[in-house]
């Protein structure tokens, strides 16, 4: 491990408890980060702080000890009921994360309660578990703290436990303001006495997170903290420590490309980013089969309840594989992360940073790795330019397997394989129209049969991108996929059942002419903004 380092804690012009010190210590943790000197004196001085730091610099540490110290010089020891610190943060594996930090603390002052309210757990259990232990620190995700506040008939009245409230951190900010969570925030804010003291933390300062400053912190002292090494001039957004890579392939070979490359690194942790939840179960999948003797897991938005135990199993693992969508890009900490793949390049350039900033955190080296097709090559000029990330080619590997046959193979033998497949291009595909560099990915020069054969697809899909177009370089299956069973007996009995029945109805409905009545125009106004009500909300809950 590389230090970066500003000093021993001992150092700072203000005096940690012992406490704080000795935790610091089995932590391993002797000395301070850039952005912990900087943040910690200030915060404990009754200070508001907006701090930008690149990823993986140590901003969990420079806002939980001044919560600690804050909360231990109160005139007015708080009762179990009362709340001195909130911290939100945009996902649950970021909250799992900074509870497990805290944790670490808190045992050493018994006089303190900690609670985790994220999404994927009952709410009422939450409210209990509150009233009987108390939450004098609550690390908690925006949609479920915001539902918090509304349980008032459910025996909770939140609003009058925070009136005693310290200190407000909004970790990972931009991330917040990105994922949609503006009016939750600012319900939230609604609630808090505005005599505290407020850190706002992100990896970038954009204009949505200058005016949540504005709105939520009194007179900030504002922080921007640059590595050593790096010059004044230069604002390098991913760690110096990190080794960029991109890979020149095909979308016919890109999936052979990351096989062979995880089966020379077995031994390793990585985590293998993908643009949408269907690429993660159908990739996911197919790794299980080709990367033998290596632990495989996936984790994505849609999961509801199994997400905190795998983000916690991966992390206790020395080596393994995870595949994952962008719920993993940002704030999170995984040990020893030793490459990061990123097999779709992400939906905009700051996403690209902090997938990267998965690996080579506080000191340690890392690697990150990124598959472009040779139309996409200008996008390694364009993150230099934009992000300031410079990168390095790597050459495709040689001998490479074609593992692609025998993907169509798992397909034919089985019905959830095939659909996972169909799913998962209709879906990159999708993702790849909306692409925030539109100039280089453009959907309209991608080679549609090039891809469809990466994802080793049997047939085509039927979808409005494709309309109208002749693939003649791609070779469906000749036989009917209809005819495809699932492996699960219980599913493809269901399915059979299903069949017959869409066989009696087309039978009964023969020559009936269908009679569909126009809606009203202001019916179907009303349908359009539900349904947008609705995508908004699932998002929501795909993160919280």
């Amino acid at each position: 491990m590389e230090s970066v380092t500003e000093g021993r804690w001992e150092s700072l012009p203000v005096t940690l408890s012992p406490g704080v010190l000795q935790t610091l210590r089995e932590l391993g943790f002797p000395h301070m980060t850039p952005v912990q000197s900087a943040t910690i004196p200030l915060f404990m001085n009754n200070k508001d702080v907006a701090a930008e730091a690149i990823t993986g610099s140590g901003k969990t540490l420079a806002f939980v000890i001044p919560i600690l110290e804050i909360l231990l010089r109160r005139e007015e020891k708080l009762k179990k009921m009362q709340v001195g610190a909130i911290v939100i943060t945009p996902t649950r594996e970021l909250a799992v994360q900074i509870d497990e930090v805290l944790s670490h603390f808190t045992k050493h002052f018994p006089q303190f309660s900690q609670i985790l309210l994220i999404g994927g757990r009952n709410p009422v259990e939450d409210i209990e578990k509150f009233k009987e232990h108390g939450g004098n620190i609550i690390i908690a995700t925006p949609g479920r703290l915001e539902d918090m506040f509304r349980r008032k008939a459910d025996g909770l009245d939140l609003a009058s436990c925070v009136k005693s409230l310290d200190v407000l951190v909004l970790d990972e900010a931009d991330r917040l303001l990105d994922m949609g969570f503006e009016a939750s925030l600012n319900t939230i804010l609604d609630f808090l006495p505005k005599q505290r003291r407020t850190g706002l933390f992100s990896a970038t300062q954009t204009q949505e997170v200058e005016n949540l400053v504005r709105a939520g912190l009194r007179n900030p002292v504002r922080i921007a903290v640059k590595e050593k090494g790096v010059a004044a001039s230069s604002t390098q957004k991913t760690p110096t420590r990190l080794e960029n890579y991109y890979m020149i392939c095909k979308a016919d070979e890109k999936f052979n490309q990351l096989v062979h490359f995880l089966r020379q690194h077995k031994q390793e942790k990585h985590l293998v980013f993908f643009s949408t939840c269907a690429c993660v179960e159908y990739y996911g999948k197919a790794l299980e089969s080709f990367v033998k003797n290596v632990k495989i897991m996936c984790i994505h938005g849609k999961m509801k309840h199994k997400r905190n135990k795998i983000f916690t199993e991966f992390r206790k693992l020395p080596s393994g594989i995870l595949v994952c969508t962008d719920v993993m890009a940002r704030g999170i900490d995984i040990p020893e992360v030793n490459w990061v793949l990123q097999y779709d390049p992400p939906s905009s350039a700051s996403a690209f940073v902090h997938r990267c900033g998965r690996t080579a955190r506080i000191g340690h080296l890392g690697s990150a790795l990124v598959f472009l097709l040779p139309m996409e090559e200008s996008y390694v000029n364009f993150l230099s330019i934009n992000q300031k990330c410079p990168m390095q080619e790597m050459k495709p590997l040689k001998n490479v397997v074609d593992v692609l046959p025998k993907l169509k193979t798992l397909a034919l033998a089985d019905r959830a394989m095939f659909e996972k497949g169909m799913k998962a291009f209709v879906s990159c595909v999708q993702a790849y129209a909306k692409h925030e560099c539109n100039l280089i990915f453009r959907i309209k020069d991608l080679d549609f049969a090039s891809f469809a054969r990466g994802f080793a697809l049997l047939k085509m899909p039927k979808m409005p991108e494709l309309k109208g177009k002749c693939f003649s370089d791609f070779v469906p299956v000749t036989i009917d996929t209809d005819s495809i069973p699932f492996k699960d007996k219980n599913r493809e009995k269901q399915r059979q059942k299903l069949l017959e029945q869409q066989r009696k109805d087309r039978q009964e409905n023969e020559g009936k002419r269908k009679f569909i009545r126009n809606k009203a125009w202001s019916k179907q106004k009303a349908k359009k903004e539900k349904k947008k009500k609705m995508t908004t909300k699932r998002r929501r809950e795909e993160v919280n």
